[in-house]
Parts: C-alpha cells; structure tokens; sequence
C-alpha cells in the first residue's frame, strides 16, 4: 500500500468508487451499499454503521 495525493474531486470520485465496489468484485454483494461496512450506504441515503460527512 501506497500513498497518493488526491487532488480534484475526479480523483476523489475514484477513489471512493473504487473503495465502494471492492465488495461487489469479491461477490459479497451486489451493490456496494448492500455491504454493512461500506460507506456506499450513506452516499445511497441509507444509513450506515458511522456517521459519514459526504463530500458531493
């Protein structure tokens, strides 16, 4: 693991997409805001497991 500096919103989309459909390309789900633990669930207006300040 790496770090990377995000630096435009288009940058941070990817990053979330791609944090959100990991457990969807695992086959656990398939919506990455059926995932319990994913912070997709609050950007689908469903409620998850912490509190998340979305950014868009």
């Amino acid at each position: 693991m790496h770090t990377e500096m995000v630096y435009s919103e288009s940058v941070m989309q990817q990053k979330l997409d791609y944090i959100h459909q990991n457990p969807v390309k695992r086959g656990y789900v398939d919506f990455g805001e059926q995932w319990r633990y994913s912070s997709a669930r609050d950007y689908h207006g469903k409620s998850g497991l912490i509190e998340v300040q979305r950014w868009y």
